[in-house]
């Protein structure tokens, strides 16, 4: 009896860990946003403090198309507003996302993945922002929104919310200013570490990008690294650095054959 007790014990463990669900294509590394759910509609008349990434998610109230503005990008893709400021479009491997287009609108799109019984150490992720200053109140103003939440609690863990009010105060120091654009010229990366208190829980990572209210000015954003490990993703000036490094070396190694 006892042996079959220990034997169902093991059986539920392990029934446990075979329901624990992974990233799906969390570096959009199929060249498609499989495993992702996409939305997107007109935020016209809608303020920034109105909106919430469900809105414009399938079934929200206000979803009226399938984010078609996005778009899974490649390595030599090169952001057209702002070209080599905003450097690096992918933070790791061959493809990364956009999420809305890169002109005006008033539209926003939305990308969104929810990962359930989650039991690896940490859930990390990277984004760029670029959102267009038009003079306008932070709350009518170009907008991204960026929640990783806690669905078995409801409790919203990670909160990037910022807009291109012309005060310059819905930004902080990640970001940048060239003319009218407010962006982020690195990856930032984000890390949740799930402690005891979190595993097994289930988790939704959701990003939200919107052009102004008024509808002339443009907001997108760029997510990629939604998984359980940072791979290490040099930025182009450490690159630069390597390659001076490099460099050095070879013009000592001649310097000192000549001699």
């Amino acid at each position: 009896m006892k042996l079959q007790f220990l034997a169902g014990v093991v059986a539920l463990g392990l029934a446990g860990l075979a329901h624990a669900d992974g990233f799906v294509n969390g570096n959009f590394e199929t060249g498609t946003t499989a495993g992702w759910t996409i939305g997107g509609g007109d935020r016209s008349s809608t303020n920034n403090a109105g909106m919430l990434p469900a809105q414009f998610l399938p079934g929200g109230s206000l979803n009226q198309d399938n984010g078609s503005r996005g778009a899974v990008i490649d390595a030599s893709y090169v952001d057209p507003n702002l070209g080599s400021l905003l450097g690096s479009t992918v933070y790791s491997g061959n493809y990364a996302y956009r999420a809305e287009d890169t002109t005006n609108g008033g539209l926003a799109t939305v990308v969104s993945q929810k990962v359930s019984n989650y039991t690896d150490a940490n859930i990390y992720f990277a984004w760029k922002a670029v959102l267009e200053n038009g003079g306008h109140v932070e709350d009518e103003s170009a907008l991204m929104m960026l929640t990783l939440t806690d669905d078995t609690t409801g409790q919203l863990l990670i909160n990037r919310t910022y807009n291109a009010g012309f005060t310059g105060g819905g930004v902080d120091s990640r970001f940048a200013t060239s003319g009218d654009l407010f962006y982020t010229p690195t990856w930032q990366v984000e890390k949740l570490t799930i402690d005891q208190s979190l595993s097994g829980h289930s988790f939704t990572l959701s990003l939200l990008a919107a052009d102004c209210e008024p509808t002339g000015h443009t907001g997108y954003a760029y997510l990629d690294g939604f998984g359980s490990v940072s791979p290490p993703v040099p930025e182009p000036s450490t690159y630069g650095m390597m390659l001076a490094g490099l460099g050095l070396l070879g013009y000592m190694a001649r310097r000192k054959k000549s001699a």
